[in-house]
């Protein structure tokens, strides 16, 4: 249960990515695996590499999963802006040609 609290938080804070600039690595699925696995990696690392059982879940496990989503969004966000900079520009598509 504990796995699946951490998999919804991750999946919530995903929605937020769409305020902002689309430079994901992988667009908007790229945000949302970032996004999931970045909450069950903290998450697991946070209590210790065990998942929480059914009874020894509450409202803190899943917030367990909130600094591991904004890690992987902002990894997967990073990763694409770095490769968009090294991306040549195309003088057609820039509208430098004549």
């Amino acid at each position: 249960m504990g796995a699946f609290a951490w998999v919804m938080m991750g999946l919530a804070i995903w929605h937020f990515t769409i305020f902002l600039p689309d430079r994901f690595w992988g667009g908007i699925v790229g945000a949302f695996l970032g996004a999931l696995l970045g909450s069950i990696v903290v998450a697991l690392l946070i209590n210790g590499l065990t998942v929480p059982g059914r009874h020894d879940t509450h409202l803190l496990t899943a917030l367990e999963g909130v600094p591991g989503a904004l890690i992987g969004i902002a990894i997967v966000y990073f990763e694409g802006a770095r490769r968009e900079k090294q991306r040549p520009v195309d003088p057609v598509i820039a509208g430098l040609e004549a």
